[in-house]
Parts: C-alpha cells; structure tokens; sequence
C-alpha cells in the first residue's frame, strides 16, 4: 500500500526550494536530464553573457526566469537543450570599474600605470562575483552548464573573432574611414551606434539663436539656431534648404534673415517680412566668422551651403555647419571641400586656437555660459531658450558624448542593409511590434558598424599595416605564426600589450598592428561560433545546424539594439541567415510607483531579500503572469504576497487534503488516467486534458501569459469546485468505488499540474511531484515526459455543462446574500428558467446552495427564502457543525481523531436540533457520542442570536 509524504499545512517555500536545490545537486538532476536525451534531436539555446565584475540585481532575474522556462519545456518534450553558460570580460564596462579600483582618471594615468598590468587588473576583475553569479544562477532555479562556459577573453574565443573580422575583411566590409562618430572624451573612445542608442538621456538646457553678419550687406544677419554652443568656434558654413521660403525681417534696425515658417515662433509673435525668398538665393553668400581665431584656412569657408538636412521643424531653418563635429555637417564639408581643423582635443578641451576658452573642458556648463555670455557681449546673440531633447551620454561613465571626427574601423553594415532586413523577417518577435517597430527601424537606418576602440582590454583587432600601407587581416593564430618575423610560443597572450609587440614580415616589408581593440558587442554578437571555437572546431555545431541557429534566445528590451542586433548583424555577415528562430525582448523592472530602480532614489529591491522572504518560484510566477513579457514591470511585493496566498497555498492545500485522506485511506494510486463514471471527474479530467493542451500550445508559441493563465484557472476550478464538491467522496463515502475514483482522479491531475509547473515553477513542482511520487516514477519531475493530452477528445459538453451549473450556482448565492440568508441554513426551493439538466447536476446545484429542490423551466429566477421549523433546525444543525469543527482545530485534533461532544442549552430548539439531526451531526465531527453536560460544555459559542455551551474531549 503506498503511503505518501506528509505535507506541512505551513508552506515553507524558501526553505523548501533550499531543499531541492540540495537534491538537484546530489543526485545530479541537470546532467541526468541532458543524458537522459543526449541522442534527440536538439532544442538550441543561446545564453547572452553577463559580465560578473558587479553583482547581480533583480532586474537579471527576470531574464534568467524566462531563459529557463522553454529549455525546460522543450526538454521534457523531448528535445536534447544544451545550456552553456558565457561570461563577457572585455571593453569599457571591465576597464572603468579597474580604474575606479586604481584611483586612474584617463588613459594617460592606464598608460602611466602600465597597459600589462591593468589588462592584468582587468582580467582579474571580471570574476571578482563570479562565485556569487553561479550562487544567484543556482538560487533562481536557472540551469546552465557552469562547468565549461565560454568565455570572451579566452584565445580560442579570441581566435573565432578573428576569422570573423577575415571574412569581413575579404567580402569588402571592412574599412577605416575618418568620420564624425558618437565619442567619449572621458574612455577617449569611439562608440558605435547600437552603444550610443542605450546611453541617452532627457536633458534641460539653454539652446541659442545667433546673428551670422553677412558681407556686404548692411546690418543684415542670418540667423541660426544650436543645442551645442561649444561647437560655434568650429564653425565654417551655414546651410539652408534651397526651396525653403525665407524672410527677411526688421528687429530694432537690423534684418534678420530666417525660415518664414518659424518667424512666429522664434519671436513668439507675427513679424512684417520685409521680402521673401528662396533658399536658393542666400546661396554662397558670404558671412563674418564668429571666431576668426579659430580656424586658420585658405580654403573656401564661411558662406551659405545648400544643406538636404534643413528642415522647418526647430531653430531657425538655418543650421550652423561645424563639418569636425556632425554628421551631417561632415558629409556636407566632404562634398564640397570646406576646411577640415578641430578646434577640440580628443580630450574635449578646447584646442589653443580658441584662445578664450584654450584647455577648457567643451561641455563645462560655465564654458558654454562663457561663449553665450561674449556672443552676447558682440551683439550676436538674439536670444537663450531652454530646450528639453534626448542627449547621448557614454552607455557605461556616463560622460556626455560628443560627434568627433577621428580615425575608426567601420563594418559597412549599409552594404548589408537588405539581407538584415530579410533575415528579420524570418524572426519571431515577443512583442511582434518590435519585428516592424524598434528593431525594424533600426534596421532600415542601418549605420555602418564603428568597430574599433582606442582602448586596453577587448580583442585586438587583428589588422597590420606597413609603413606603405599595405594591410594584412589575419584570420588565425597559425596564420599569425606563419607571418611573424619572429618565432611565437604556442601559448602566447593575444592581448595588449603582447600582441602589439608582433611584427609580421611579408614579400621583405615589415607590419605593425593597428592600436585598436574591437567594440565588446562584438564579442557577444559573435558568441554562437566563437563559443564552439569555430570553424577550428565543432563545425558540424554550425554547418549542420546541432548548435546553429538558436531556436529561442530572450534578454531585457535594451538589447534590441544590443545583443538582438550584434546577433543578428555577425551572422548576416557570415551569410548564415537569422541567428534565432524565437525572441522574447522582456520589459525593464520598475519599482511600484513606475519609477527606475537606482540605490540613489532608496528603491533598489535586493534579490536576495526576496529569495529568503518568499522564495524564488513565487518571484519566478509573479513575472511570468503580472502582464505580457515585452511591457515594463511595476515590482511591488504585496503583488508577491498575493501570488503566494491565490495561487501557491491554494495549490498546497489541496495537495495537503488529498495526502491526508489518501493516507487515513491507504489509497494505492494507479500510474493511469482515471476511468470514472461521476461527472465531478469527468469536468475535472477533461479540463485538466484541455488546460494541458492549451499550455502546450501557448508555449509553443511563446504565449507565456495564456499558459499561465490556464493553469491557475485548472488549480481555482480543482480547489474551489472540484474539492468543494466532492468532498464528502473522500472521508464519508459509503461507495468504495466512488471514493477510488476520487481518490485516483485527485491523484491523477495533481500529477499532471506538477509535469504542468515543472518549467514554470521548477522547485514547486518537485515539491509537489515528490509528494505524489511512486518507486517506479522517475526520480525528478524534470526527468519525465511532457503530460499528453487527447486533442481530438477535449468533450466541449462536460466543460459547458458544468459552466452553466456554476453560473447557476453563482446567482443562487446572490440571491442568498441579497435574502442576508446563510448558505448553512437549508432552503425549500429554488427554480430557474434552463429546462433541462442531469440528476447529477440537479443534485451539485442543491448540495452547494443547499436547496432541497430546483424547479427547472419556470419564467423565471426566484429563490424561495421561506424557512419552517424543520429547515431552521436543520440550519442549526449545521451551525452546530461549524462551531465543533473549529474547536477541534483549536484542540489540535487529527483529521480522524473521534470525540465525545457534550452541550449544555435551555433554548428549546437547539435541543431539537441535537435530537433530530443527531446523526448528521455525529458522521460530521466524527463524534461517537453526544451528551448533554453542563460540567463539560466550557466553550461559549454562538448559534446565529442564540447562545450555546459546548466541549469535547478525544475518545480513545
């Protein structure tokens, strides 16, 4: 006979899971999975790289929570899911917290410091959490192979990125051009676009309208508008739209020349043009240099360029061309030749020529002040607006960027524009929006990708160039090998400072490597081939797709112009299509006011506080079910109280009612779905068959909200209707095969919900299915099959029929609390207008309203509340009941314990309710006798007005 585990009527789940996590790792339940389907065909997962030099927050949970839940799944379905575990350990984020470390402010203090040894710092470094990583990995239940990740800065990595930059370099898409790039004057760096997309910021600040004298023509300005006033000593053109209308106004004896559609709102009212005109005819017209000192040139500058770029939207319909320091402006200067001179370090300082403000940092608030303040004092400043715009500021230090032009490596990701479009298509997007939307867009503005990094720790670019020009791209460590001049240990460092000692001799010409390392992006863009050392190694992984595409990858919505994008953009230069089939791109975590989690604001929530508090699964079903995967997420841990008490104690407590009685019962449950002629189990049985078809489905389709949704539907209807109902089956029933029937139905499906929650809520599964677990079962619930469902035998009428019956139930209690009449005190009648129901659902509708006849096909609703004598005390009876049954509880009485009940009353009509209901009242509260004694009647309760006296004792 099977005896299941006793269930604590107290959930303990933070211990609990502690527990599990324990027996995981004893009996190695992951690899046994694996094992377990090491020869089926394969479910491929891509697992994005955290960086483990800062620890882990909350907002890494929810990534980690839906990461787990499809390899889960799909392994039980079958498939073979590897998971191995990455780390990204190089670029700006490793480098900054080294130099905060070692008190260095720029890269004159790195290279002071020394380059071999902060790389050496910074290697370090990235594993300074690594233990508390694997310990968060772990608590949260997200299985990964920890054992052999890959990692960033390993050479064999190393080794796969520079066969990639090989195959980029041969198709043409590698190239180093000098143009205006998105730069941190603090890294001293250039960025690419998708870095500079996640680093802006909502920013207040004072944008000017400028008078730009134009030769010739007495005191008549153009007037131009700029956010960056430090950018005006570089300024060398003016651009206008040629078929924009301009007009020429009056303004305290000067003309000012601007768009005429912004004249109201540059002025805030109606201006009287003076003439207007064509953009077409301002051009190359000649103005006065607002800094004269600045730029020393013979070349053409200072006049008025036709520019495709000019709009009417802001400013003046006139912008301001500073060719050093926007793209737009450089492109233009390009085309037609103007003078190419910075006027600003690499270090945002302003260079000597612009005396004035010489060695001053470009974006100090009183610089800019500065330059406002001597315009203004030369009679060309018209006016200061405050401007609120989106500013891009350095995605890890968070210094303001600027648009620099220098050297950099670009990939011609432009060049590629149509087959990233294409392979998007192919995609599967959560939210779809995004397919279209904000990764789409991105696609169709494509830039080409600024690759190289002027910094210390990443993958060398491995680009040599001789004193001719002449370039070599290598694509191996042997190829390195074989160029060297000089002889390479097999197991040299293919970092800076090492790699840059490398000289390569070639047809008797000797190369130098390029300085540069490679944007860390792309790094994690590349990991699908360099994770496997490709193509040195593993090649069938890729070539005949074991590894290759990812079936499912998800991350939080920032790396849709992250890790999504870097993806996607690597493989489309390989030619190998979308590198994944599925994307969920998840919504941020904010705190419950909607605001973004900073320990500035006191808001952060610590992981691990949560974990103690209320375990990690209850976390694991509050993000899965608050609202669909792509919106933000308000964190709020009442939120978190409620998912335990609705949904997890709901499930406990009927897992803890069945244990007790298939205990006190020694039920013996069979390893088989249920046959049962009861029509409780027929509902219970087809809703758990449709509910596991429906989670199927959703989950193949990436639907986690309508997965979830149908569960805690299952476990409502199994608690709150099934148990409600059948109750008296289990611990009552006459009817052997009845009570077996429940019991096995019980089982059953309780089974079921625990395959069902494996993916979900992995440790409260396990929980539950070690309950229920028999010897021939699989040791863990994540070593069995996916539940089956009969998807041609879903019986739709069960379903309805009992719908209708709990619609009919549900009016009957509000015509109860309409009446103020308890459901304990019975009722004659009620009848209703449906003509036809089964005996059986005749008999659940009077049992739960407690009626003792329903009238089918009248006109209409009506509840008759008329109570005789014999129902008022039958209404007692079962008061009577409710009294006893929680005092046994307070007493600490067993399920089975028998009593004795003793009464003490003078009201005559609960005496009548003893005598006639005597039975009824006995097989209620298993009571062996009941006595009348005023000795032992101690306990005072009340019966609806009226007073009584009772007290019991344990009959052993």
């Amino acid at each position: 006979m099977s005896k299941f585990k006793e269930v604590n009527p107290k959930l303990d789940l933070p211990n609990q899971e502690l527990e599990i996590l324990e027996f995981w790792d004893k009996e190695n339940i992951f690899k046994k999975s694996l094992d377990l389907h090491k020869k089926a065909k394969r479910f491929v997962f891509f697992e994005g790289p955290p960086t483990a030099n800062a620890k882990p927050g909350l907002h890494h949970l929810i990534s980690r929570y839906f990461k787990d839940l499809w390899p889960r799944f799909k392994t039980m379905q079958g498939f073979l899911v590897e998971r191995k575990a990455g780390w990204d350990t190089h670029g700006l984020p490793v480098e900054i917290s080294v130099e905060k470390e070692l008190g260095l402010k720029n890269k004159q203090d790195i290279e002071k410091y020394g380059i071999a040894k902060f790389n050496q710092k910074a290697k370090e470094s990235v594993w300074k959490y690594k233990e508390l990583w694997e310990e968060f990995t772990k608590r949260s239940a997200f299985w990964l192979d920890l054992d052999k990740p890959y990692i960033s800065h390993n050479p064999k990595y190393i080794e796969s990125l520079w066969w990639i930059i090989k195959q980029t370099w041969d198709k043409k898409l590698l190239y180093q051009g000098y143009k205006v790039v998105p730069y941190c004057t603090r890294c001293g760096t250039a960025l690419s676009s998708h870095e500079v997309a996640q680093g802006y910021k909502e920013v207040e600040e004072n944008s000017i309208y400028i008078k730009f004298k134009l030769k010739d023509e007495k005191n008549t300005y153009i007037l131009a508008w700029t956010t960056t006033p430090w950018t005006l000593p570089g300024n060398v053109a003016l651009a206008v739209g040629s078929d924009i209308i301009y007009s020429k106004v009056k303004v305290n004896n000067e003309y000012l020349i601007l768009a005429k559609d912004l004249v109201e709102k540059v002025f805030g009212k109606p201006k009287k043009s003076e003439t207007e005109f064509k953009g077409k005819k301002l051009l190359n017209k000649e103005y006065e240099p607002l800094f004269p000192e600045a730029i020393k040139t013979k070349d053409k500058a200072w006049y008025i360029l036709p520019g495709d770029f000019v709009t009417t939207e802001d400013g003046t319909g006139v912008v301001h061309t500073a060719v050093m320091y926007g793209e737009d402006d450089y492109r233009l200067g390009d085309e037609v030749g103007l003078p190419k001179i910075h006027t600003v370090s690499p270090e945002g300082l302003f260079l000597p020529s612009v005396k004035k403000w010489a060695g001053k940092y470009v974006k100090d608030p009183k610089v800019e002040k500065g330059i406002v303040a001597d315009l203004d004092k030369r009679g060309l400043l018209l006016k200061e607006v405050l401007y609120k715009h989106d500013y891009p500021f350095c995605w890890r230090c968070a210094s303001p960027l600027l648009y620099y032009a220098m050297d950099s490596w670009f990939i011609k990701m432009s060049a590629l524009q149509n087959q990233l479009l294409a392979n998007n298509e192919t995609i599967n997007w959560i939210p779809k929006h995004l397919q279209e939307g904000r990764f789409g867009e991105w696609l169709r503005g494509v830039k080409d990708w600024a690759i190289s990094r002027n910094r210390y720790w990443g993958t060398p670019l491995p680009i040599w160039k001789s004193d001719s020009d002449k370039i070599i791209c290598v694509g191996s460590f042997e190829e390195l090998k074989k160029l060297a001049k000089n002889p390479i240990k097999n197991d040299f460092d293919p970092h800076k400072p090492e790699i840059d000692e490398i000289i390569l001799l070639k047809d008797g010409e000797e190369y130098k490597r390029v300085p540069d390392v490679i944007d860390t992006w792309f790094d994690s863009g590349s990991m699908p081939f360099a994770q496997w050392h490709y193509p040195f190694e593993n090649k069938d992984r890729i070539d005949k797709g074991l590894s290759f595409p990812a079936d499912f990858i998800a991350e939080a919505v920032d790396q849709t112009r992250g890790w999504f994008y870097t993806l996607l953009a690597v493989s489309t230069i390989l030619d190998k299509g979308a590198p994944y089939k599925n994307v969920i791109s998840l919504g941020h975590i904010l705190d419950k006011h909607g605001k973004k989690m900073s320990k500035s604001k006191g808001n952060v929530v610590d992981p691990w506080m949560i974990f103690e508090k209320y375990g990690s699964d209850v976390l694991r079903w509050y993000f899965y079910t608050v609202n669909q995967p792509g919106l933000p997420k308000n964190f709020d841990e009442d939120i978190l109280k409620q998912v335990n008490r609705r949904f997890v104690l709901t499930l406990w407590n009927t897992l803890s009612f069945f244990v007790t009685y298939a205990n006190l019962d020694n039920f013996n449950p069979e390893n088989k779905k249920p046959k049962s002629s009861n029509v409780l189990d027929k509902w219970i049985l087809t809703s758990l068959n449709q509910t596991i078809y429906i989670v199927t489905n959703s989950l193949e389709q990436y639907d986690v909200i309508s997965a979830t949704s149908a569960i805690e539907l299952l476990i409502n209807d199994l608690s709150n209707w099934y148990i409600r109902r059948s109750r008296k089956r289990f611990w009552k029933s006459e009817d052997d095969k009845d009570k077996k029937q429940a019991y096995q139905t019980l089982y059953w499906v309780l089974k079921n919900i625990s395959l069902m929650l494996a993916p979900f809520m992995p440790m409260t599964a396990e929980i539950i299915y070690d309950v229920l677990k028999q010897n021939k079962d699989p040791i863990s619930v994540h070593l069995n099959d996916w539940p089956s469902f009969d998807k041609d035998n879903r019986d739709q009428k069960v379903i309805d029929d009992m719908s209708q019956v709990r619609k009919i139930v549900e009016m009957g209690h509000n015509l109860r609390e309409e009446a103020k009449i308890r459901v304990r005190q019975p009722l004659g009648k009620m009848s209703i207008t449906i003509k036809s129901l089964s005996d059986e659902l005749i008999n659940l509708i009077k049992e739960e309203l407690n009626i003792k006849e329903l009238i089918l096909g009248a006109k209409k609703n009506m509840l008759d509340t008329d109570i005789n004598l014999e129902l008022e005390k039958e209404g007692l009876a079962r008061e009577i009941v409710r009294s006893v049954q929680a005092l046994r509880k307070n007493q600490g009485l067993e399920v089975s314990d028998r009593i004795k009940l003793y009464y003490d009353d003078s009201d005559n009509i609960i005496i009548e309710a003893f005598n006639d209901f005597a039975d009824y009242i006995k097989t209620e509260v298993l009571a062996t006798e009941i006595i009348s004694s005023s000795k032992k009647a101690n306990e005072s309760v009340k019966i609806n007005d009226k007073n009584l006296s009772i007290g019991l004792e344990k009959d052993e």
